[in-house]
């Protein structure tokens, strides 16, 4: 199996970049940039990486602009998915600063609120 992949956005040999002209004399040509799997792969995983299939960002979105909607129905949802979690509320002393009138700040205290989502298991 390869180690390449040809970057995946149609358009891809259209953009006019150094890296992409290919031939000699007079027999130029735009070409598809050729991506290298795993040339991000800092993790050591080997896992799939969007990195593998589009040479950078631009070809990235304009791929995902062409087939955003056959990406979404491929993938479609269909109901909202839901995490338990537990919210924990606490109350705690705090300051804010307000100005004191005379060209100056003071701190004054007042009561807040802390809101924590912890995850139920």
């Amino acid at each position: 199996m390869s180690n390449y992949n040809w970057c995946h956005n149609p358009d891809c040999h259209k953009i006019e970049t150094q890296s992409r002209v290919r031939g000699s004399g007079d027999n130029k040509v735009l070409r598809t940039v050729k991506i290298k799997q795993g040339r991000y792969n800092y993790s050591g995983t080997n896992a799939p990486n969007i990195w593998d299939y589009f040479c950078n960002q631009n070809c990235l979105f304009q791929f995902l602009q062409l087939n955003c909607v056959e990406i979404a129905n491929t993938y479609s949802v269909k109901q909202p998915s839901e995490t338990p979690i537990k919210v924990k509320k606490e109350k705690y002393e705090s300051h804010r600063y307000e100005w004191n009138g005379e060209g100056g700040t003071r701190s004054v205290p007042y009561q807040a609120t802390r809101t924590t989502i912890q995850r139920s298991e």
